[in-house]
């Protein structure tokens, strides 16, 4: 007996059968995860989507995955500049707290500091967001959240001047003859 004839190995594979094979129990199995089928190959399995190829060529769906790419970027940018705000919030209300509740010049300083640098930031906030200004990219809820973290800061700030008493929230600040407020 001649060595390989006559005999089947069932580990082998028929490479000339398995394309035989593939057409008939493709739809069987599925496609592996991950897998994207590509143009070409869905106009292969299916010759009446032959159109698609026309006008979707792979160019084509290059272009609007970059064009999406570019979208989520920009619009990933914009919520990074939305959120700036907030570490400008922690760091004075840090530098607030070491200065303490006494009127020095350290104390006012750091006071007008933190309500000048949100008032100049509501002022701009056109022009901090107009990078991000396209008809893909939604700069309304990011440019909502910027103003709130700044009239935030605004807040603390202000907060600061009452607890110094350079606020005028009793009537004797107003009128020198009535008797000034308890402490």
């Amino acid at each position: 007996m001649e060595k390989g004839k006559g005999l089947a190995r069932r580990w082998a594979v028929e490479f000339a059968e398995s394309s035989a094979l593939s057409s008939s129990s493709s739809s069987a199995i599925p496609d592996p995860l991950g897998y994207n089928i590509s143009l070409h190959d869905l106009v292969q399995l299916s010759p009446k989507l032959s159109f698609l190829y026309l006008y979707l060529d792979d160019s084509t769906v290059a272009r609007q995955k970059k064009d999406a790419e570019a979208a989520w970027k920009s619009q990933k940018k914009a919520w990074e500049v939305a959120q700036a705000p907030f570490k400008n919030l922690m760091m004075m209300g840090f530098m607030m707290w070491m200065a303490g509740s006494t009127v020095h010049l350290f104390s006012i300083g750091i006071t007008f500091s933190a309500l000048w640098q949100p008032i100049s930031a509501l002022q701009g906030v056109g022009k901090v967001f107009e990078p991000y200004k396209d008809s893909r990219v939604d700069t309304i809820t990011p440019k909502l959240l910027f103003i709130a973290l700044n009239l935030a800061g605004l807040g603390l700030g202000v907060w600061k001047l009452n607890t110094l008493g350079l606020l005028p929230t009793h009537p004797s600040d107003w009128v020198s003859s009535l008797a000034p407020a308890p402490v």
